[in-house]
């Protein structure tokens, strides 16, 4: 599981918490629901929030409880299970579910185990087949800043969206021993939940988004994904990597709206 941390600012409606739940929310109506990768924060999506929400769409993004749950219960289906309850507390149905990375696995897994509440599925650049792990050598040059940086490039096709902030957060990450724990604890759950068997009997229309350049997760990665789930579609996007929603914010909102829109959404 690539580490995958972005500026956790909080957007500036405010984050709402609320009966053990922390979220942003905006818009009246469709709800679109974003999960966000491992310790990403809620503005990885900020271009998808501010473009959505409307009254056509309502779009709420919670954060997953990755620092607060325990360790021994650290893993996709226990985040699966926690926006089980969130979608429960907000009485939340017919919704749309979008998910980069960790949080498009967590989307898939929910989405097979409840099918009849997700009305689509929106992945990119996600886990549950295989990805590329930078986590596979348990770090052994984690203390080494100018190693970490490389590490974060890799995510992008343009490294210059890896600024000093996103490499300060991973490197304070990869060396917070917690953290770096739960970071282990996550990938070795992605693994064991392998979904290839799982896909090819989901039948929820799903939209799989890929960088062209996506090093994390290879194109072939997307070509199994669209080839396992029975009725998927892939769409492409050049000179980018493991996060179109933010190098390329713009083309994958159109990207998004109009399959929203081809597929009554």
């Amino acid at each position: 599981m690539h580490i995958f941390v972005f500026n956790i600012r909080i957007m500036e409606e405010g984050l709402i918490k609320e009966q053990g739940f922390s979220y942003v929310e905006k818009g009246e109506g469709r709800p679109i629901i974003i999960l966000h990768g491992l310790m990403g924060g809620l503005s990885n999506f900020e271009g998808v929030y501010k473009y959505f929400s409307s009254k056509e769409y309502k779009v709420i993004i919670p954060e997953l409880p990755v620092d607060s749950t325990p360790v021994i219960q650290t893993n996709v289906a226990t985040f699966s299970k926690f926006i089980f309850d969130f979608i429960k507390f907000k009485k939340l149905k017919n919704f749309i579910l979008l998910g980069n990375s960790l949080g498009g696995h967590v989307g898939l897994l929910f989405t097979r185990d409840y099918p009849e509440i997700v009305s689509g599925l929106i992945i990119t650049g996600s886990s549950g087949l295989y990805e590329k792990s930078m986590i596979g050598d348990g770090y052994p040059k984690r203390g080494n800043y100018e190693y970490i940086k490389n590490k974060t490039e890799e995510v992008f096709y343009d490294p210059k969206i890896a600024t000093k902030e996103i490499v300060d957060e991973v490197f304070e990450s990869v060396n917070d021993r917690e953290k770096l724990i739960r970071t282990l604890s996550l990938a070795k759950s992605a693994i064991r939940h392998n979904m290839a068997d799982d896909l090819p009997k989901m039948s929820t229309k799903t939209l799989i988004v890929w960088g062209k350049q996506d090093t994390v997760t290879p194109p072939s990665v997307a070509k199994d994904f669209n080839n396992l789930l029975p009725n998927s579609d892939l769409i492409w996007i050049d000179k980018c990597g493991h996060a179109p929603m933010m190098e390329h914010p713009d083309e994958f909102n159109k990207l998004m709206k109009n399959w929203l829109f081809d597929n009554n959404l």
